[in-house]
């Protein structure tokens, strides 16, 4: 365990500088914003490799299919302006990875940030393409897209299939990829994995989900990356709210917390808003690399970056964080998602003819399969999912999306529609059967 002398001076050391420009405090001094006491980010070093990131990390995972990729720009530009530099593509699908690449070159940032992104190609398994087949095209292509000799940093999950992380290995051998890291979701439900990898395997980073609410990963994870010497991105800072749909209310801490008031103690650590409060619960601990964030305005991108600004508490104080947390209302239960709600039945005969792989000129596949009374669907990289049938040619994924399969006079199956919101509103795609 980590007694509060080891505490304080490993927090301390970690604790280099960067200075932020002066357009970005001009921003954060106007009227309503925070005005930082000291214009530095906080900055870590990598274990394994001793290059110095900020502590502030940005990603947009499913943001991209839910809000204006305009406004989302702005955030990327807010981030860098404030010396922002990982910026994570893992989450979410192929096409929110790539709105990280495309909005990077717009602005013309890309090569100065640390990237980090997915480490195999995105979409459904395919025995010729598992394994170092499936790392080698995707490490390629994001080469490509980025123009970049290498990537910072690649991904894979702790249970996916071992050959994943040899692969990275060899990528990373080759001088393709600089640093491997090992994520998962819920830490809490892959904790096993993850801690058989940290000690048995050379990777150099781990990403978990970590905040002041969920405090799961401080037992035994975050220690043994001290250990270790591995480094750690902590996800949802502001607690996980990746099961919450573009429609409805954010579940973060934030909703906790609602109208009340800062602590006035918050001020002993530079927190002047309840962003710099949980993030700088999560940056003070000393295992903590990146705390990376997600959201949707850069004015909150700017608070965000306060978070990583002047000081940091103490493993007391951090006591008394957490407990200020823990006494919060809890949030009421969600409402009943009308896309979960249960189906009509239909003739398995009926659902048989829907059987197969349907693909859309974009490259995105839906591989749908039957399984007693249910078809199910595996759209992309996505999870598979039950389908709910709303008819007998209409199937709604509890997540939302409905697919509408066309059938020809004789009773053939040529395709299906997918129809999902976008961030322009409802959209529909063509998927041709294979």
């Amino acid at each position: 365990m980590i007694n509060r002398r080891n505490f304080v001076g490993i927090a301390a050391g970690a604790g280099a500088s960067l200075a932020l420009p002066p357009q970005l405090l001009r921003a954060l001094q106007r009227p309503g914003a925070f005005a930082p006491s000291s214009a530095e980010l906080i900055m870590r070093t990598i274990p394994s490799s001793g290059q110095k990131i900020p502590a502030v990390g940005l990603a947009f995972s499913n943001h991209p299919s839910c809000a204006d990729h305009a406004a989302l720009k702005e955030v990327m530009k807010a981030f860098a302006d404030g010396g922002g530099k990982m910026l994570d593509a893992t989450l979410g699908n192929a096409a929110n990875e790539q709105f990280h690449f495309t909005a990077a070159s717009e602005l013309g940032i890309t090569k100065n940030l640390f990237w980090s992104t997915r480490g195999f190609v995105h979409g459904p398994p395919d025995p010729s393409r598992t394994g170092a087949a499936a790392v080698k095209p995707h490490i390629d292509a994001v080469l490509e897209k980025l123009k970049v000799p290498r990537i910072d940093l690649a991904w894979t999950n702790a249970a996916s299939d071992p050959a994943l992380l040899a692969a990275l290995k060899e990528e990373k051998k080759a001088g393709r990829i600089r640093h491997i890291g090992v994520m998962t979701i819920v830490v809490k439900n892959q904790a096993a994995q993850l801690e058989a990898l940290m000690r048995n395997e050379p990777i150099d980073f781990i990403g978990i989900d970590y905040d002041v609410s969920h405090r799961f990963a401080e037992e035994t994870i975050l220690p043994l990356a001290l250990e270790r010497k591995i480094g750690v991105v902590a996800y949802f800072p502001f607690s996980n709210n990746s099961g919450v749909s573009c429609t409805q209310l954010s579940r973060n801490l934030f909703a906790r917390v609602g109208s009340t008031p800062l602590p006035e103690w918050a001020a002993d650590f530079d927190a002047k808003t309840w962003s710099h409060f949980f993030l700088k619960y999560v940056i003070s601990h000393p295992a903590i690399t990146v705390a990376r964030v997600g959201t949707t305005k850069p004015h909150h991108m700017l608070d965000n970056i306060g978070g990583g600004i002047g000081r940091l508490p103490d493993e007391a104080t951090r006591k008394r964080m957490a407990a200020v947390v823990d006494a919060l209302p809890a949030l009421p239960p969600l409402p009943p998602n009308p896309a979960a709600a249960p189906g009509i039945a239909v003739a398995t005969a009926v659902l048989d003819r829907y059987v197969g792989e349907y693909a859309a000129a974009s490259g995105f596949i839906a591989t749908f399969r039957r399984d007693g009374d249910k078809l199910f669907v595996k759209p992309g990289n996505n999870p598979e999912a039950p389908l709910n049938a709303r008819s007998e040619i209409r199937f709604q994924d509890p997540r939302g999306p409905i697919f509408e399969f066309q059938v020809d006079a004789q009773g053939k199956v040529t395709g299906a529609i997918l129809e999902q919101q976008g961030p322009q509103g409802a959209q529909r795609l063509p998927l041709e059967r294979k």
